[in-house]
């Protein structure tokens, strides 16, 4: 079966509908650029860098944010300050485990040359681990591949599975990598719409379920099944007016969707989740206090609704569109996709 999203594959996750592109780039403004790393000389590459960008000039104008740790065995950067003042004032870098460096470094020195921008800068870029197929100690990721991936950066469709931060990344034992999803919900009448992009590395095959099926127990036992428990980084995003605690309470949410699908936040897991919301604006020349506008707090389950049904299927876009991949230390299957589709059907989960 060719490699496909999953509701092209009979497979819907939840009630509400996705956006146009069922993408994080649904949320108006947000743009996405990556840059992919794949060759086998001098060292073997398999790896790269993912960029979202909150909004044209997010270093102007900040965006209300939160965080949260699901388990802590890898790095987010930028999030104190995130915490602290309640906004994201940067884009988001996605790389591997050795490389947060470069591509924080890189950030800042665009960001401090961009006019109206803070003289200086704390961007946030996190990490998951991409050892098994990629020679992370080669330092593969220069200031180069970060500027190509902000060049690039575009609203519309995003490509999943082996790109970018997710090229060398694994899944439940199978390929995993970049994924991404929406949904847009009515709330008193008004449409919002919703985001998830994840860097997809994390998770045993036998934990692997998906809408209340083990569905890891369908297929053949794959050999990478405890090298994968790797990490994932969760990035939410919405057009809803919220303030920093909604955000960080949206974020917390992401956990869910990870739990449905079988991610337990074992010890060696780095599960990082980051939501923000660009329904107010927060100048950062402002010297007079802004309006801002919030969601009610009990209007805020849809949106906790919206983010678990995304992040399923985000995790289950990357599993799907990634291919049988080979590096460093041996290969990653696929997803079988015919196998997924024959397990739903049995317990008639199919759309």
């Amino acid at each position: 079966m060719n490699r496909s999203r999953l509701r092209n594959l009979g497979i819907t996750i939840g009630e509400y509908p996705p956006g146009a592109h069922n993408a994080i780039t649904d949320v108006p403004g947000i743009r996405v650029g990556q840059t992919t790393l794949i060759w086998d000389a001098p060292r073997i590459a398999r790896t790269g860098v993912t960029i979202i960008l909150p909004r044209a000039n997010v270093w102007q104008d900040h965006c209300a944010a939160g965080s949260h740790r699901y388990n802590g065995n890898g790095e987010m950067t930028g999030t104190l300050w995130l915490e602290e003042s309640g906004m994201l004032t940067t884009p988001i870098g996605l790389t591997n485990t050795h490389q947060v460096g470069i591509v924080r470094d890189t950030l800042a020195e665009y960001l401090c040359a961009q006019p109206g921008a803070h003289r200086w800068q704390l961007p946030v870029v996190a990490e998951t681990y991409d050892g098994f197929l990629n020679d992370i100690n080669a330092f593969h990721v220069q200031r180069a591949h970060v500027l190509e991936a902000l060049a690039n950066a575009r609203d519309g469709a995003v490509d999943e599975g082996n790109v970018g931060g997710g090229t060398g990344m694994l899944t439940h034992g199978f390929k995993g990598g970049i994924g991404t999803s929406s949904r847009v919900a009515q709330i008193q009448g008004t449409p919002y719409t919703l985001g998830v992009l994840t860097q997809s590395n994390y998770g045993r095959q036998k934990h692997f379920t998906v809408k209340g099926v083990p569905v890891g127990n369908y297929f053949a036992e794959s050999a990478l099944d405890e090298t994968a428990r790797g990490s994932i980084i969760i990035i939410v995003a919405t057009d809803a007016p919220l303030l920093p605690t909604q955000c960080r309470r949206l974020a917390q949410r992401a956990g869910v969707g990870l739990a449905k699908m079988g991610g337990h936040g074992e010890n060696g897991s780095g599960d990082l989740f980051l939501a923000f919301a660009t329904g107010n604006h927060f100048p950062n020349d402002a010297q007079q206090p802004s309006a801002l506008t919030m969601l009610p707090h009990d209007q805020m389950n849809i949106l906790f609704d919206a983010t678990i049904e995304a992040v399923q299927e985000a995790i289950l876009n990357a599993l799907c569109a990634a291919e049988t991949m080979t590096g460093l230390h041996g290969t990653a299957q696929a997803l079988p996709l015919e196998v997924l589709v024959e397990a739903l059907a049995r317990y008639n989960r199919l759309a």
